[in-house]
């Protein structure tokens, strides 16, 4: 899609997927544009202070509505302040105080758990067993259906908000009849910023964890349980069906057979030469050298760095070099679909490549710029996206019962 609304790239594609959750409430069309206009491009305090007074402003009035008994308004305001709150965070580490990310996500968080409690019937806070402890997630139904019903499982990506996972996939899928989970894992959200949890490669220990909580439910039909990843979860999904054998069906948006990849095509050639001959300091010194010359790298760098919890830039990357699917991808039998969008940007090419190197039952299904559902995980084109993924899902689990609009 040509229009651009900033030249920063982060800050236009998050003024994107702002806009395309309106799609499902998660923003209002008219807010997004008027705080975007608000912005001066590039400069990261005036993003996060624009997405923050607007987040405010919003979640004030979801509180007056809510003192009036006006629980729809209230509920639906709910959630665009915790989209607003979180569109704030991405910035947040090249702001003059980033310790500002802690109050602002407890806001965020306040925000969709009022907007949890508000929806028909009030999601379930759930709290999953986990080694030794419990991953926090939401569980949320459709509106009077009783009983065992399929489940979706939506999986978040590497930086992705809670409220981002329920307006990409979770909204929808309750539409249909689902129930459905929101999480967070290991290095995502709370986890992170809460209890300084990191990521792991090996995902087949947190998705295997959450289906012993769900097969320990009577409402959920343990034969129709699927699975749908975002972002980065584009790799965690399939490492996780390559062990976990009772998810139905699964969804990677996009495919990710090598996380390392988006990581490296941004930066240059001699870089990778310093790492590969294992000179851990000269390689930290000339990244951070380098880093120091660009602010708006350094700030993307630590943003999507503090996940992996390392800070020697050597030893992240070879960390996330064990993010490959290479060695376990021919155990995958799960029915897989492959979302592959035009002007994909983080893992070009890569939705095909895992497509061929499945030898399990599999689909790629591409999403374009002509249509409007073009780059990462579709952001402006969201109903195209429902359309083919969820009717994909519905015809693997036999489910498919919308209910009644919201």
């Amino acid at each position: 899609m040509k229009r651009r609304f900033f030249e920063n790239e982060q800050f236009d594609y998050e003024v994107r997927l702002a806009l395309g959750s309106a799609y499902r409430q998660g923003g209002d069309v008219g807010e997004v544009l008027a705080a975007a206009d608000r912005i001066v491009d590039g400069d990261a305090e005036s993003w996060f202070a624009t997405w923050v007074e607007l987040a405010r402003r919003v979640c004030d009035q979801a509180e007056r509505s809510e003192a009036h008994g006006r629980q729809v308004t209230a509920r639906d305001a709910y959630l665009r302040a915790a989209g607003y709150y979180a569109t704030a965070l991405v910035s947040i580490d090249a702001t003059a105080d980033p310790q500002r990310l802690g109050p602002v996500f407890g806001k965020h968080r306040h925000c969709f758990d009022r907007f949890a409690a508000g929806w028909d019937p009030p999601a379930e806070q759930v709290f999953i067993p986990y080694e030794g402890g419990s991953l926090p997630g939401y569980l949320f139904s459709p509106p009077g259906i009783a009983g065992a019903l399929p489940i979706v499982i939506v999986n978040n990506g590497s930086d992705g908000p809670i409220n981002a996972v329920w307006s990409l996939v979770g909204a929808g899928a309750v539409a249909r009849g689902y129930r459905v989970l929101l999480f967070d894992g290991p290095g995502q959200q709370s986890m992170l910023f809460l209890h300084g949890v990191s990521f792991r490669p090996d995902w087949e220990n947190v998705i295997t964890p959450v289906v012993d909580f769900l097969h320990g439910r009577g409402d959920v039909d343990q034969e129709r349980i699927a699975l749908v990843g975002i972002s980065q979860a584009g790799y965690w999904v399939p490492r996780a069906l390559a062990f976990e054998r009772r998810i139905a069906a699964a969804v990677a948006d996009p495919g990710v057979l090598d996380v390392s990849t988006s990581w490296w095509q941004h930066l240059p050639g001699e870089l990778r030469a310093v790492w590969e001959s294992g000179e851990r300091e000269a390689f930290d010194q000339y990244l951070r050298e380098g880093l120091k010359g660009d602010p708006d790298g350094a700030a993307t760098w630590a943003w999507r760095a503090k996940p992996y919890g390392i800070d020697s830039p050597f030893d992240l990357l070879t960390e996330i070099g064990r993010y490959t699917l290479a060695p376990v991808v021919d155990q995958i039998t799960t029915p897989l679909l492959i979302t592959d969008p035009e002007g994909e940007s983080f893992w070009p090419g890569q939705s095909e490549q895992l497509y061929e190197a499945l030898t399990g039952p599999k689909e790629l299904v591409r999403f374009t710029e002509a249509e409007g559902a073009d780059l990462h995980c579709e952001p402006l084109g969201r109903a195209v996206f429902e359309q083919r993924v969820f009717d994909w899902i519905d015809a693997r689990l036999g489910s498919g019962g919308e209910v009644a609009a919201r």
